[in-house]
């Protein structure tokens, strides 16, 4: 349902300490289960469950959704080792495969860092375990240098996985570097950008993404300001309601003028991590049956291709602005048919503002002031 995958790799600087990140796509892990024929199998076996890393309880969790879509290459250790991740606005935690991982399947097709080889590498004597929706993630904590589009960031705390969910064999990503803020992560870490603001490494404390469309390249992370060429028009800046996740206001959604969800307001979570929009069961419900999709026994929500052209736009109002999808940006073709990106498994107070939404929504992430500023995509 999702499709975009995220490579870091050179930096490419267009101010001073403002770094820009280029990302690339690739095939998503639904898309490989799709190809070996156990798809339905898996999602039997693993119930889609998106709210999982919006969870308050215990360790800071993380989701799977079956769909992560965005990694970029990183570097850990010197001389420096490398891993693709995914840049999750949406966790705070950066951990990648290690050598001790030797059971889980997951570890035996990704890179492991190896602490032996890297002459900066410390351990942090704790152990670390994070839950996704679909598995878990158990390992130590230990710091070492980490690149980041061209930045080096000094005894970076980070994890080293013992044990991963056996989704992750199917991802092309080795591991997750969150984004979000400390207050959330497991262990109390530093996340990676909140250092980058404590060493002087960027200009601003902020960050932004543009995630590209329909196969294009161009997708970036920048750390320590925006690139004015990824969106048009102003940016709206909309204040958070809560500085653990990138959390907003969200007013209503609403389709030809009607409210379908959301309705007297709700929180919404700016996520890079997680592919759909996601909210409450019988809200996303309305939603798709208002759009004309039928709904399946695990929640994929399927329309005729041929009618795209025709669907209703989906407006999404934000602390008092309005941001309207098409449905050309909100169905998903595949060769598996189409699907809208709206999906169940979100709560009454908590949706999720996924992929589908930031590749129409230039988001630019403003840590010191506490706001999501939005913008078209150009």
């Amino acid at each position: 349902m999702m499709k975009w995958l995220v490579v870091l790799s050179a930096l490419v600087a267009f101010s001073e300490c403002v770094y820009k990140v280029p990302l690339i796509k690739g095939k998503t892990p639904r898309e490989t289960l799709h190809e070996k024929g156990i798809w339905d199998e898996y999602r039997l076996k693993h119930p889609y469950n998106p709210m999982a890393k919006f969870s308050k309880y215990g360790i800071e969790p993380m989701t799977n959704d079956a769909d992560l879509s965005y990694y970029g290459v990183i570097s850990i250790g010197t001389p420096p080792q490398s891993f693709s991740v995914i840049f999750d606005t949406g966790s705070s935690n950066l951990w990648v495969p290690s050598v001790y991982c030797s059971s889980s399947e997951a570890c035996q097709n990704h890179n492991k860092f190896n602490p032996q080889q890297s002459s900066t590498f410390q351990w942090g004597g704790q152990s670390l375990s994070i839950q996704y929706g679909t598995g878990s993630m158990t390992g130590y904590l230990g710091s070492d240098t980490v690149g980041v589009g061209g930045i080096s960031v000094s005894k970076q705390v980070f994890g080293l996985s013992q044990s991963e969910a056996p989704f992750m064999a199917s991802m092309q990503a080795d591991g997750i570097l969150g984004l979000a803020f400390q207050s959330i992560a497991s262990d109390n870490v530093v996340p990676v950008f909140d250092n980058m603001i404590n060493q002087g490494l960027v200009s601003q404390s902020m960050f932004s993404v543009y995630l590209s469309s329909n196969s294009d390249q161009g997708s970036e992370v920048v750390f320590g300001g925006v690139d004015s060429n990824h969106y048009t028009g102003q940016i709206a800046w909309i204040p958070l309601t809560s500085a653990t996740y990138w959390q907003i206001q969200m007013d209503s959604v609403t389709i030809n003028g009607q409210t379908v969800a959301c309705s007297g307001g709700c929180q919404a979570i700016v996520d890079t991590g997680t592919s759909l929009i996601v909210g409450p069961t019988s809200d996303i419900n309305n939603m798709n049956a208002w759009v004309g999709a039928t709904t399946d026994q695990y929640g994929d929500a399927s329309v005729n291709c041929q009618n795209i052209q025709s669907m209703p736009d989906v407006t999404f109002t934000l602390n008092g602005n309005a941001f309207t999808i098409s449905a050309s940006a909100y169905v998903s073709q595949t060769s598996y048919g189409c699907n809208t990106g709206f999906g169940q498994g979100g709560s009454d107070q908590l949706w999720i503002l996924g992929d589908v939404f930031i590749r129409e929504y230039y988001a630019v992430f403003d840590a010191q002031n506490k706001y999501v500023g939005l913008a078209q995509s150009a």
